[in-house]
């Protein structure tokens, strides 16, 4: 069973649905030891009071807002919770809105909502509305000690809250040189092979076809250390970063008509065998005549022979 992070209510209309927020993350992250290259001793970290160097207990530390230089206003838990009870009680939904509507890069992090029994029926209610009307719901939320601005939204059964980011923590693109396309001379015939490209690249989204191949790497790795033995003994071989290529001018175009070319696999395994086969990584005639010699049975070598 999820830990439940947070337990208030939607506030939809005059309408107060009481639900449960869950972590909807599930993060497959490798975890490494940090250890000391001298005898591999696990190296540790403490929390230590800047003046006296003393460590510091969990239970003696408190958060503080410094207002001036080594001037501090100390905050309880009791502080955060009183500063707007409403506010950390409640999914405030602000409005309904179309979800293309909301810029993609503003999306944070995933959560579930799920109705206690005193809500079902408004949660319900809620959900399928929202299915129905091909509508998010705008909302506002504070999880710990910060408010987002979130979206409602329905997927399969259940209500997802997913955190947005305030559009004052974006980056204004303004200050990258990104040229314009007459600046970078694309041309008519290459963004019509490129929309091709992408007509034939294009299939329904299914989140079940991709893994984690780096993680996957990283772990044949780790099991081909442990099966050598090189549990105990660090190597100093280090993987070298590929070089990097000189510029050179790219006929976009003709890499353009091979890749459309070449684009004849459904699957990602015939996808990278294309792209070999259009990199010059073909087998020779005379190897692939050897190769086919060799799967002949005895008898008919001899006569030939």
């Amino acid at each position: 069973m999820a830990r439940v992070l947070w337990k208030g209510a939607i506030a939809f209309g005059l309408v107060n649905i009481p639900v449960g927020l869950y972590s909807a993350e599930r993060r497959e992250e490798l975890s490494f030891a940090m250890l000391d290259r001298r005898d591999l001793a696990p190296v540790g970290y403490k929390r230590f009071n800047k003046d006296t160097g003393k460590e510091v207990p969990w239970d003696e530390i408190v958060k503080g807002y410094e207002y001036a230089d080594g001037h501090y206003a100390v905050l309880s838990d009791a502080d955060f919770k009183a500063a707007n009870v409403e506010a950390t009680q409640t999914v405030d939904i602000l409005h309904f809105t179309g979800s293309g509507q909301i810029p993609f890069m503003l999306y944070e992090t995933p959560y579930y909502l799920a109705p206690d029994k005193r809500g079902e029926r408004g949660y319900v209610l809620l959900r399928e509305t929202l299915a129905k009307a091909r509508k998010v719901a705008v909302a506002q939320v504070v999880i710990r000690t910060r408010q987002y601005l979130a979206v409602l939204a329905p997927f399969e059964r259940i209500l997802v809250l997913n955190t947005l980011r305030w559009p004052d923590e974006l980056r204004p693109p303004k200050e990258l040189d990104v040229p314009e396309p007459r600046a970078a001379h694309v041309n008519k015939g290459e963004m019509q092979m490129a929309l091709r490209l992408v007509e034939e690249m294009t299939r329904d989204f299914d989140p079940r076809a991709y893994h984690d191949t780096y993680r996957e790497d990283i772990m044949a790795r780790v099991q081909a250390k442990i099966k050598a033995g090189e549990t105990k003994v660090i190597t100093q071989e280090e993987a070298q970063p590929p070089a990097r290529r000189k510029a050179e001018v790219i006929d976009l175009m003709a890499l353009l008509k091979r890749s459309v070319e070449h684009r004849g696999g459904k699957g990602p395994s015939s996808n990278r065998q294309k792209v070999s086969h259009a990199n010059g990584k073909k087998t020779s005639g005379r190897r692939a005549s050897a190769a086919a010699a060799e799967k002949r049975p005895a008898a008919q070598r001899r006569k030939r022979a």
